[in-house]
């Protein structure tokens, strides 16, 4: 039985409450702890302190896993807060059709094309703080390199761009030439001269912001909208 089909048998179990439980590492194995949920109503879940420390106490806790029993397991906006500061990866099964959602931490992503990207990371950051932005099927990574997206698609995701004179803000996204000079890159400006960005092959991360990469420094039409809290 893999970790997967533990959680799901856990969830159907625990519905219509929901489940949760926590990954931990055993040797290269990744192992399913079930948990005992403390919330006292079916839509939230409270790990009970004494089954993390008894997972700890085991292994190396990897990520914490809980169901949405009667929705989608896209990731809430309150899923969103509390996996980044859990500073773990969330999986979240939806038990009645086995079907899986995820979210990550913004800081220390692995870089996978189109799933977790530089764009994964702007649209993540930005639900974060109460906005959707629109994805887009991605090409090949051959053929994006020939021809980045970027700068046909920033209209459309609601952004305009700010004149010279503007002073950035947080939530302002930052297009970028890297190794050419194309609009091939994308991060956030989050205040204090720093972004959040991910290179490709390298792990998501707070970084300066260099000014001489910057090709166009975008506004959302509804970032009066945004909600300040973690990674702003």
């Amino acid at each position: 039985m893999t970790w997967r089909d533990a959680a799901i048998d856990h969830a159907k179990l625990m519905a219509p409450n929901e489940s949760c439980g926590l990954l931990i590492d055993v040797a290269g194995d990744t192992v399913y702890c079930a948990c005992r949920n403390l919330a006292d109503n079916t839509d939230h879940f409270i790990i009970h302190p004494g089954d993390w420390a008894k997972a700890e106490d085991e292994a190396d806790i990897i990520a914490i896993v809980h169901s949405h029993p009667d929705q989608s397991p896209e990731p809430s906006a309150m899923d969103r807060q509390f996996c980044e500061r859990s500073q773990l990866p969330w999986h979240i099964v939806n038990p009645v059709d086995g079907s899986w959602g995820k979210c990550l931490p913004l800081i220390g992503r692995q870089w996978v094309w189109a799933i977790s990207d530089c764009w994964t990371l702007v649209r993540d950051w930005y639900a974060l703080h109460g906005l959707l932005l629109p994805d887009w099927e991605r090409p090949s990574l051959a053929e994006f390199e020939a021809q980045p997206l970027f700068d046909g698609l920033w209209e459309a995701a609601g952004f305009y761009e700010l004149a010279d004179d503007v002073l950035l803000q947080p939530g302002d996204a930052l297009l970028m030439r890297i190794g050419d000079q194309q609009l091939n890159h994308v991060g956030v400006f989050i205040g204090n001269g720093m972004m959040l960005h991910h290179l490709r092959d390298q792990l998501s991360v707070r970084d300066h912001c260099r000014p001489g990469l910057t090709g166009r420094r975008l506004r959302h039409v509804d970032a009066s909208k945004l909600v300040a809290g973690d990674g702003w």
